[in-house]
């Protein structure tokens, strides 16, 4: 009833629009009925299976309780041309950001109208650059909302980074609705989706292959792979892709050896919302939500995939270790990495601690830190990437602000990011209503924020008509443009340039004075002046 009224009451609303809702749904019958039909019957993939549980079962091991010093990140000083926030660092109040804000940071481009929940960088074999991001921050809300303008996976030429070129649009149903779930191998050229809502829907999975020519994306297979969808995770080698479902225990892993004929190869019984995987393959690290009726918090999982990895027969995997922590909210991802060639993890909580679990308290927010798994079996936590925002008391204070009281927003993380896995000096992340916030992590133990950017708020019906952003994505990087590929929910995809000043990074000192007279924010020739990073 409320999808209909939409429709009769909001002109700007087209045929055209109304009918791609639909498709989503009479198209997944189809895909399915095409995939049955081919080839052998696969019992880790059958649809008819779909409602029921099952699949590995590996024991659970206990939870270690981690400690947390819950300090805010100390912030630098916002240089030259910053406009900057009115009070508490990450706090948006109403009417503070007309123009948006920013902190050591420059906009280069913008492109689109909305954004959803990843933004990845491609190189190809032809030296193609492309960008891709999903537009949609929950189907049909925007293929309903008048005005949008966007549908699908979006894909950027991004040969000339102040003016991205749209060159294409994913249509598919997995690229229609992929939720949290796109995902990228830069090893394979492989672009993967998998059906997802805020819950969870049947695993229908998209392959594209942009190797060649990333600017349009060329549909290797398209078909009901997995039992459910939500979230991803990705081997390093492009061989394997794990849709996760979030919602229920069920964790799909897809051999993508042949992209045109993906073949499920595991079935898990296990509750993930993100994973990400070792640079071998082996180990998955799994932030589990535990909304479970018999599981009080979630946390941190690392599982042990190697027989998965391995391609054994009846691959079965076991726990490691699990982690958890006082601030804990909704566990989102964890991103690993290595310091000097110890191995970390930087792990991302969606929302406060009241947003799934009754009684939990609004007012502690979960934000993100770097994590020890040096000793997988005892993992612990070095340090928390926090706004002042997000401290208790502050948070409590900005309860009305715009965005602040929707339980899809408010001032906490989402998403984050690393621009490589080997000592990287730099996370990335989107605070939903706090936009934007870029971490220095050249000494793990002592993060500092160095830039941010709000984007001008667009009141939209995903933001409730309110004076907020809404930035969920996942940030790519271009380190040695200084560049951050970014989108917000209601304003669409943002090319930003972190000043020089505080970007840590190594840098190669000139030859003379001259050479480097720091002149014009963004115009290197070749060197960069003395940086203390």
């Amino acid at each position: 009833m409320l999808w209909a009224g939409e429709v009769s009451c909001r002109p700007g609303v087209t045929v055209r629009r109304l009918r791609l809702v639909l498709s989503v749904v009479t198209a997944a019958p189809a895909v399915a009925a095409a995939t049955v039909a081919i080839g052998a019957p696969n019992p880790l993939n059958d649809l008819f299976a779909l409602g029921q549980a099952g699949g590995d079962t590996p024991a659970q091991v206990p939870w270690i309780q981690g400690k947390e010093n819950l300090k805010t990140t100390p912030v630098v000083k916002c240089g030259p041309g910053s406009r900057k926030e009115p009070g508490v660092d990450g706090r948006v109040p109403a009417g503070s950001a007309p123009n948006g804000l920013n902190c050591n940071i420059k906009l280069i481009a913008h492109q689109g109208t909305e954004g959803g929940f990843k933004v990845l960088r491609y190189i190809d074999a032809n030296k193609h650059e492309c960008a891709f991001y999903d537009q949609t921050l929950m189907l049909p809300l925007n293929a309903l909302n008048p005005g949008a303008g966007a549908e699908g996976v979006a894909v950027l030429d991004m040969s000339n980074p102040a003016h991205p070129a749209l060159t294409d649009t994913l249509t598919t149903p997995p690229m229609l609705s992929p939720h949290e779930s796109l995902n990228l191998s830069s090893k394979r050229g492989l672009l993967v989706a998998v059906n997802g809502n805020l819950t969870t829907e049947p695993g229908f999975v998209a392959v594209y292959d942009v190797r060649s020519d990333c600017r349009h994306p060329v549909l290797d297979s398209l078909g009901a792979y997995a039992r459910f969808g939500h979230e991803s995770g990705f081997s390093a080698d492009g061989k394997t892709f794990y849709a996760t479902s979030t919602a229920l225990r069920a964790i799909t892993a897809i051999d993508l050896t042949d992209p045109k004929n993906p073949t499920a190869v595991w079935q898990g019984n296990i509750l993930s919302h993100g994973m990400s995987l070792s640079a071998n393959g082996n180990r998955a690290y799994i932030a589990d939500p535990g909304y479970t009726p018999n599981q009080t918090h979630g946390g941190l999982l690392i599982l042990d995939t190697s027989q998965i990895q391995a391609r054994k027969p009846n691959p079965q995997t076991h726990e490691i270790s699990r982690l958890t922590w006082p601030s804990i909210s909704i566990p989102q991802n964890a991103i690993p990495f290595t310091e000097n060639g110890r191995p970390y993890l930087l792990e991302i909580d969606e929302y406060n601690q009241s947003t799934l679990h009754y009684g939990g308290d609004a007012d502690v927010v979960g934000a993100a830190r770097i994590i020890d798994i040096s000793n997988e079996k005892k993992p612990f936590i070095v340090s928390d990437l926090r706004l002042a925002i997000d401290q208790h008391a502050a948070h409590k204070a900005a309860s009305g602000d715009p965005g602040a009281s929707s339980p899809a927003q408010g001032y906490a993380a989402h998403y984050c990011n690393i621009p490589t896995p080997t000592n990287p000096k730099v996370v990335a992340c989107s605070f939903i209503a706090s936009g934007l916030r870029v971490f220095d992590i050249s000494k793990l133990k002592h993060p500092k924020e160095i830039a941010y950017y709000v984007a001008p708020p667009k009141p939209r019906s995903e933001n409730g008509y309110s004076d907020s952003d809404f930035a969920m994505s996942k940030p790519a990087f271009v380190p040695e443009r200084r560049e951050i590929w970014w989108s917000d929910g209601t304003s669409g995809f943002y090319v930003l340039r972190v000043a020089k000043s505080v970007w840590p990074h190594a840098r190669k000192k000139c030859a003379t004075a001259h050479d480097c007279d720091g002149k014009g924010e963004g115009e290197d020739k070749g060197c960069d002046g003395p940086h203390d990073g």
